[in-house]
């Protein structure tokens, strides 16, 4: 917290202040309220708890900051210390949501009534988009009979299925085992691996630690090329727990690295539009999606506007703030209301922000028809696909 210089570089780039213009709600002003309260200089207050909560955690001021101020580490300690010392507590809802996430047999089961209204088509929250994931087969069960079929020879990757992805949209895990295949990557399942603890940072909740360790035993012993993910969040999450042992890459940046197979290219009018999530850009710290990546996808595409900058999804924020993130979000999809090109698509490659964009559609934000995919689904071979062996 010392090493913040107070250049303001920061405040342009926060959500929150640009909602408010308050210096307290930016992350000059938080890491501020953090060192006075832990100098002894500021007793624990009321206000000091609100602006921890109104942070998004979209990491952008760590990529605007010339001192690297390590300010995600520092908040998910402060977030975890509020929840600890009953400073704040997460609703019911997520703290059930968090547990579940931990077993995840019970939580594939739990959301089985999900998948089965997904697949065939009644979807009724705002956060869940169209999709038709598999009811019953596992990601890892689709992955080795794929696998078995296909026998590719090329770089061997551990694959992130991860816990809502795997257990409520699930068909993205699936186009992603297709992709890879297609582009001759051998897919390897750990079987052990758990949640990444994405969940319990972002609701400061315990058993981030245990499921660090969990994962470090699952992945770091494999003998792969990559450990790769189809979600930043939980992408930025696992590489914690790996850190020494492999780098977790997002799947789209490894695709990018060994250029992958080209769709047909269209010549209808749809038109992607890509948004690049926060945990990508400013976690990760990756460049963006690969501009090979998305030509292949055979669509005309381009940035989004504000492309970098935060959806309002946040992990939970759209459910622990969800008028802030509803702001964030009507200043961020105004555009999509007159975008060119019919079909819209919105594109991005994380499950969570999918989700927040989806809910521009249902909450009324944007009143003319678009989709939300992952990038991932654009380069997808379908179901059906069929490549040639090397063997």
């Amino acid at each position: 917290m010392a090493s913040c210089v107070h250049c303001g570089f920061c405040l342009e780039v926060c959500p929150t202040y640009k909602l408010t213009g308050d210096e307290n709600n930016s992350p000059r002003g938080r890491l501020r309220l953090w060192r006075e309260e832990a100098e002894g200089k500021l007793a624990q207050d009321p206000w000091t708890d609100f602006y921890t909560s109104e942070c998004v955690g979209c990491l952008a001021c760590e990529s605007a900051c010339p001192a690297n101020v390590p300010y995600g580490e520092i908040f998910e300690q402060i977030r975890h210390q509020h929840v600890a010392t009953h400073r704040s507590r997460p609703p019911l809802s997520l703290r059930l949501a968090a547990a579940l996430a931990t077993r995840p047999a019970l939580f594939n089961f739990v959301m089985l009534p999900a998948r089965l209204l997904r697949a065939v088509g009644l979807v009724r929250h705002r956060f869940l988009f169209q999709g038709q994931p598999a009811v019953l087969e596992s990601t890892a069960a689709y992955a080795k009979r794929l696998m078995d079929q296909h026998r590719p020879t090329g770089p061997r990757v551990a694959f992130l299925t991860g816990c809502l992805m795997e257990s409520v949209f699930r068909e993205i895990n699936f186009a992603t085992i297709r992709v890879l295949i297609e582009n001759n990557v051998q897919v390897l399942i750990p079987p052990d691996q758990g949640c990444c603890g994405a969940f319990q940072e972002h609701t400061g909740l315990d058993g981030v630690d245990a499921l660090r360790t969990q994962n470090r035993q699952a992945f770091g012993s494999l003998q792969v090329d990559a450990v790769v993910s189809n979600s930043s969040g939980c992408g930025l999450a696992l590489g914690k727990a790996l850190q020494g042992q492999h780098q977790v890459r997002d799947v789209l940046g490894f695709l990018g690295e060994i250029g992958p197979v080209a769709r047909a290219r269209r010549d209808d009018s749809a038109r992607v539009y890509v948004d690049l999530p926060c945990h990508l850009v400013h976690g990760q710290k990756a460049p963006g999606i690969p501009a090979n990546v998305l030509n292949a996808t055979g669509y005309d595409w381009s940035l989004a506007p504000q492309a970098r900058d935060c959806c309002g999804s946040g992990g939970v924020y759209n459910i622990q703030k969800p008028e802030n993130a509803r702001e964030i979000l009507t200043r961020k999809s105004a555009f999509l209301n007159d975008a060119a090109g019919d079909p819209v698509i919105l594109a991005t490659s994380n499950h969570v922000c999918m989700m927040q964009w989806n809910s521009a559609r249902t909450g009324g934000l944007v009143q003319r028809p678009y989709s939300v995919k992952h990038v991932i689904q654009l380069l997808d071979p379908g179901p059906q696909f069929s490549v040639r062996s090397s063997n």
